[in-house]
């Protein structure tokens, strides 16, 4: 029906907004880090890791450990920025509230990311040693299978002889009483 109107969404209660003008150029520097060539990748990063060390500043400490903690690049570092994201986190006073809110979020995303791959890692290990294990009793299997055909040759050529020798008899005993030669009993 077109003149039905539609039901209204639900109203979503919103408290203040964060003022977001903090981690803007955070947010931005995470977003540009994967994306760019090598070059302009190492040289955000270079850029986060110096501004740390020369001016360790909050701020640039938590730039760094954002730096470290983006996947997508050759620098990413999850354990140490679990490590950083963690020691900023254990003076939560330090940071703005958007900011502890960022490195709250970081530092869940970056201990799943561990967890996750702790776990790739052994189940990558747990799979070679099936497969070895499989390979193994499939070899034990083929060298039985091996030894009984081998057997089996031999009993065979066994019986060929014994066959071919029979039939040599045979053939010599109807020759034999082709020819007409005596037999003696």
């Amino acid at each position: 029906m077109l003149g039905t109107p539609k039901p209204a969404a639900p109203a979503v209660q919103e408290g203040p907004r964060p003022d977001l003008g903090p981690v803007a150029p955070l947010l931005e520097m995470m977003s540009n880090l994967p994306q760019g060539d090598p070059a302009r990748q190492a040289e955000i990063f270079q850029q986060a890791k110096e501004a740390a060390e020369l001016q360790p500043t909050t701020s640039n400490k938590l730039r760094y450990a954002l730096a470290l903690a983006t996947p997508g690049y050759s620098g990413a570092d999850p354990v140490a920025a679990q490590r950083q994201l963690a020691e900023l986190l254990a003076r939560p006073e330090t940071l703005l509230p958007v900011e502890r809110l960022l490195a709250s979020v970081q530092l869940k995303e970056v201990e799943q990311r561990l967890i996750l791959q702790a776990e790739n890692a052994r189940m990558r290990e747990a799979v070679p040693n099936d497969s070895h294990d499989k390979l193994q009793a499939v070899n034990r299997r083929l060298a039985a299978e091996s030894d009984e055909n081998a057997k089996l040759r031999k009993a065979l050529d066994e019986a060929r002889a014994k066959l071919e020798a029979v039939t040599h008899i045979e053939q010599r005993s109807v020759t034999d009483r082709g020819s007409g030669a005596p037999h003696t009993p």
